[in-house]
């Protein structure tokens, strides 16, 4: 397990307010046991007041930004 949602304390959760897909013990996202694969289930680019809605925008985007550029 890579990364897990969690509330405001830091602790897993599955309130829906934080984890919105009832993720079995809050996983977010899991790597490969060589950790070169990631693979992730929040879309953090959507992470905005209107979440439901596809809003152009630009969005911190890091660790895809990372990966890309690994990879150049």
């Amino acid at each position: 397990m890579a990364t897990q949602y969690v509330d405001e304390l830091g602790n897993p959760t599955y309130d829906i307010k934080y984890n919105p897909n009832g993720s079995m013990f809050a996983i977010e996202g899991i790597t490969s046991p060589d950790g070169r694969v990631f693979g992730k289930m929040g879309h953090s680019e959507r992470h905005t007041e209107n979440v439901f809605k596809n809003i152009s925008g630009n969005y911190d985007q890091k660790i895809f930004e990372s990966g890309v550029n690994y990879y150049k």
